[in-house]
């Protein structure tokens, strides 16, 4: 058995592992930006509480972004509030 398949049809490459073909899938390169103490904390919460919503954002790879602007909110609101 050939230790790589290519599959025509939809495109992938199959690596074999033990008596099964995987799909040798690579996750895009995630946008890196500091996602600060309340993206921190909210990604904490998605992990207990919304492990789907969590996994999924991990996958399509928005999650950084979106913790990261979720921190900016969090950090504008505080500055508005103190501002007061």
């Amino acid at each position: 058995m050939d230790k790589y398949i290519f599959d025509e049809i939809n495109g992938l490459w199959y690596e074999l592992q033990g008596d099964y073909y995987i799909p040798c899938l690579i996750l895009s390169e995630e946008e890196t930006q500091p996602i600060g103490l309340w993206g921190q904390h909210h990604k904490q919460y998605l992990k207990e509480y919304r492990h789907i919503v969590y996994t999924t954002m991990l996958i399509e790879g928005t999650l950084n972004r979106y913790l990261a602007d979720i921190n900016q909110q969090a950090e504008w609101n505080c500055q508005e509030k103190c501002s007061r």
